[in-house]
């Protein structure tokens, strides 16, 4: 088994039997030295948002002191789901790699596929979208775009 795989299942596996979350795990390695990980801590943490991936890629950041990742891979125990999939794009990361794959998850009864449907083909039964107040909001971006000392990302 793969190094790096064999740490982030072992992190999947520490979640699960520790009672952190899901059966999920995940690190990240720059140059081949791993930089930062994380495990599944949904139920832990009260958190919907504490992904395996989501966790490493806050740990990696903390601990490289910057928010871009770029160069960095991301090693995880299963396939990214869509709210992990945009972290990751978020950073910068352009390879990763993945053990269980979507079919797999959806066998152990998580449920990611009605997320990747809803992305190819919006309906309001799984998420109703409303625009409301777009002359005001649009207004707020446009002095963020002239902003002189932001901080682009």
């Amino acid at each position: 088994m793969n190094e790096y795989m064999k740490k982030a299942n072992e992190l999947a596996k520490y979640s699960m039997e520790n009672n952190k979350g899901g059966c999920f795990g995940c690190i990240i390695v720059k140059d081949g030295e791993i930089v930062g990980q994380g495990y599944n801590t949904v139920t832990s943490d009260n958190d919907p948002t504490c992904h395996g991936e989501v966790n490493a890629i806050r740990n990696t950041c903390k601990n490289l002191n910057t928010f871009d990742l770029s160069g960095c891979e991301l090693y995880t125990s299963a396939y990214p789901c869509p709210m992990c999939l945009g972290a990751i794009m978020w950073s910068n990361i352009k390879t990763v790699y993945y053990g269980a794959t979507p079919k797999d998850t959806a066998n152990i009864g998580f449920r990611d596929d009605f997320m990747y449907e809803w992305l190819r083909l919006p309906n309001e039964e799984t998420l109703k979208m409303v625009q409301m107040n777009r002359k005001e909001c649009v207004e707020v971006q446009q002095i963020w775009l002239n902003k002189k000392d932001k901080i682009e990302y």
